[in-house]
């Protein structure tokens, strides 16, 4: 077993966005504008892995811009919680070509 480090213990290859992966974004859209303190015109997932824990967690590239790109963790909670989607963590200033890794 080698040392977690960048890597994501369970998580799925990368896949290109579905319009699944899409509503999960813009459903925790409204909490990366009020961390980051901007509106973001443009907001489409490009692609994204997802890891299975108690829950679900995704990574997700969204375009913000012509080659702005932002990384979203999102956690999704057992059905039986019924808890909304959490944006648990983010990176900004990413580009079209840096790898999803798990953060």
């Amino acid at each position: 077993m080698s040392g977690r480090g960048t890597l994501c213990g369970g998580c799925s290859a990368t896949k290109p966005s579905t319009a699944e992966i899409q509503a999960v974004a813009d459903q925790v859209k409204s909490q990366l504008e009020e961390k980051e303190n901007k509106k973001y015109t443009m907001f489409k997932a490009v692609e994204y892995q997802s890891q299975v824990v108690a829950g679900t967690n995704y990574f997700i590239k969204v375009q913000v811009g012509d080659n702005d790109f932002v990384h979203l963790r999102v956690y999704e909670s057992l059905p039986h919680e019924n808890k909304p989607l959490a944006l648990h963590n983010y990176q900004t200033n990413k580009t079209r070509h840096d790898k999803l890794d798990y953060f």
